[in-house]
C-alpha cells in the first residue's frame, strides 16, 4: 500500500503570491472546459430540427466533446510532465478555436461530431488537466480553497454562456454563433500565458551544483537504455492501479459519471418540452450555475476545515448522494417554479461534488502523482461520459418522457455514493490497522536497542569495557561516572 498522499510535501509550495494569479488563470481554463459542453446544449433543439435528427443523435455532440476531453487526459498528462502547463493550455485554446470555427461550416451532424466533439474536445482536455495540476503545485495548506475558487469558473461561465448563446443564436444564427464562440475561446491562450511554473529553490553551495550536473549527465546516459514501458511509466504512473484508495475513487466515479452529465444536458430541452419558452428554459441553466458559483468556494472552505479535511472522502460521498436524490425528485416538478427549485438544489449538489472532486483525488495520491492520476482517471471515465448522455437520450426516444431518464440517472448516482461510502469506510479502517501494525513493529524493534545500549559499570575490573557502545579505559569510565 503506497503512503497516503495527504502528507505535507518535502518542499512546501508558496501557498499564495503569484499562486492567486494562477488560480485566476485556472478559473478561466476550467470554466471553459466544464461549462462549454453544457452551454452549447442551448443550440441543440434548433440543430435537431435543422438536421432532422433524434434526441440520441444530437446528444452525441456534447457526449463526444466530454468523452474526448476526458480521454485526452493521458496525452495532456504526458505533455504537462514534459513541457509544463503553460504551453499545453495555449495549444488547447488554439484547438478550441479551430474546432468551433470549423463547426460553423458543418452540413450534417457527423461533421459536428468531428469538429465540436473531437477537435474542440481535445482542446478542452489541454485546458482542464494542466489547470488542475498547476494549482496543486502552488498550494498545500490552502489547497481546498484554491481548488474551490478555480472550480468556480465552471458555474460562472455557464451562467453567462447559456443566455449569451441564446442571444447569439437569435441574432447571428448557429453558424455565426459558432464563429464568435471560436474567437471567445482564444482567451484560454491568455490564461495559459499566466501559468508561470513554480521556480525551484536555488542551491547555496556551488559544489552541490557540480554534483547535480554530474548526476544529471549520468542519469541521462541511463535513461537512454530505458525500455519503452519504462519511458511510458515515467510520464504516467501505472503503479496507481495498485493503490487501494485510488481504485475505490476510480470505480465510484465510473458509476457516477454514467448518470452525472445527462440531467444537465437535457435540462433546457426538458423545460421546452414542458411548454416553457426558450429564454426561460435557458435561464434554468443560469439559476443552476448561479447557485453552483457560490457553492464551490463555500464547500472548498468547509472542506478545508479541521473537522472535514481528514474525512474529505466521506464528505465527497455524501455530496454525490445529495445530487442523486435531487435527480430522483426532479419528475415531481411540473411547472416552471418547481423546475427553478430543482435547479437550485441541483446547483448546490453539483457544486459540492465538483468542488472536492479533484481535491479528494489529490488527498489520496498527493500532488507529485496527481498529474498522472488525473490522466489515468479521465481516460477510464471517458467511457461512461461518452455513453451516459446518448443512453439517456435513447431512453427519452423510447419512452417519450424525460422523467424516466431523470429517475435512472438519480438511481445510478445514488448507487455510486453508496459504493464510495462503503469503500472509503473499509479503506479508512484498513489504513488505521496498517498504521497500528507499523507502530507496533517499530516499538518492538526499539526496545531491544534500548536494553543493548544501557551502560555497564564494573569498577573493580581493570580491563577495557564498553561504555554506551564505545571502548574506554577504567580511569576514563570512573571520571565519566
Amino acid at each position: 500500500m503506497p503512503p497516503p498522499g495527504g502528507t505535507p510535501p518535502l518542499h512546501p509550495p508558496p501557498d499564495g503570491g503569484w499562486g492567486w494569479v494562477v488560480v485566476g488563470a485556472a478559473f478561466i481554463s476550467i470554466g471553459f472546459s466544464y461549462a462549454f459542453p453544457k452551454a452549447v446544449t442551448v443550440f441543440f433543439k434548433e440543430i435537431q430540427l435543422i438536421f432532422n435528427t433524434t434526441y440520441s443523435e444530437i446528444a452525441w455532440i456534447s457526449s463526444t466533446m466530454l468523452a474526448v476531453m476526458y480521454a485526452g487526459g493521458p496525452i495532456s498528462s504526458v505533455l504537462v510532465n514534459k513541457y509544463g502547463s503553460r504551453p499545453v493550455v495555449m495549444v488547447g485554446g488554439l484547438l478550441c478555436c479551430l474546432g468551433m470555427v470549423s463547426a460553423s461550416y458543418s452540413t450534417n451532424v457527423v461533421e459536428l461530431y468531428l469538429t465540436m466533439g473531437f477537435i474542440c474536445g481535445l482542446g478542452l482536455a489541454f485546458n482542464l488537466q494542466p489547470a488542475l495540476t498547476i494549482v496543486g503545485k502552488y498550494f498545500y495548506k490552502k489547497r481546498p480553497v484554491a481548488n474551490g475558487l478555480a472550480m468556480a469558473g465552471s458555474p460562472v461561465f455557464l451562467s453567462t454562456l447559456a443566455p449569451f448563446n441564446q442571444y447569439l443564436f437569435n441574432t447571428y444564427g448557429w453558424k455565426g454563433s459558432f464563429m464568435i464562440l471560436g474567437g471567445l475561446l482564444l482567451n484560454c491562450c491568455v490564461a495559459g500565458s499566466l501559468m508561470r511554473p513554480v521556480e525551484p529553490k536555488a542551491s547555496t553551495e556551488s559544489k552541490n551544483k557540480v554534483d547535480v550536473r554530474e548526476t544529471d549527465s549520468s542519469m541521462k546516459k541511463r535513461q537512454k537504455k530505458l525500455s519503452v514501458w519504462e519511458k511510458i511509466n515515467k510520464y504516467l504512473d501505472f503503479s496507481l492501479f495498485k493503490h487501494r484508495g485510488f481504485l475505490i475513487y476510480l470505480s465510484g466515479n465510473v458509476i457516477m459519471f454514467l448518470g452525472f452529465f445527462a440531467p444537465v444536458i437535457f435540462l433546457a430541452p426538458y423545460a421546452k418540452d414542458k411548454g416553457i419558452d426558450e429564454y426561460s428554459a435557458a435561464f434554468l441553466l443560469s439559476v443552476m450555475a448561479f447557485v453552483d458559483m457560490f457553492a464551490r468556494p463555500t464547500v472548498g472552505l468547509i472542506a478545508n476545515s479541521k473537522l472535514i479535511r481528514p474525512r474529505i472522502q466521506y464528505f465527497f460521498s455524501l455530496a454525490v448522494m445529495f445530487t442523486g436524490i435531487c435527480h430522483l425528485l426532479c419528475p415531481l416538478a411540473e411547472d416552471y417554479t418547481s423546475l427553478v427549485v430543482y435547479a437550485v438544489f441541483f446547483g448546490l449538489g453539483f457544486g459540492s461534488v465538483s468542488s472536492v472532486l479533484f481535491e479528494t483525488l489529490m488527498d489520496l495520491v498527493g500532488a507529485q502523482r496527481f498529474s498522472s492520476a488525473v490522466g489515468l482517471v479521465t481516460v477510464v471515465e471517458c467511457c461512461p461520459v461518452l455513453l451516459g448522455p446518448p443512453l439517456a437520450g435513447k431512453l427519452v426516444d423510447e419512452t417519450g418522457q424525460y422523467k424516466y431518464m431523470y429517475l435512472a440517472c438519480g438511481a445510478i448516482v445514488v448507487l455510486a455514493s453508496v459504493w464510495l461510502l462503503i469503500g472509503n469506510a473499509i479503506n479508512y479502517r484498513l489504513l488505521a490497522r496498517e498504521k497500528k501494525n507499523i507502530n507496533t513493529k517499530e516499538s518492538q524493534e526499539t526496545e531491544p536497542l534500548k536494553t543493548s545500549q544501557s551502560p555497564s559499570v564494573n569498577i573493580k575490573s581493570g580491563k577495557n569495557e564498553k561504555w554506551k557502545g564505545e571502548e574506554v579505559n577504567p580511569s576514563e569510565r570512573e571520571t565519566n561516572i
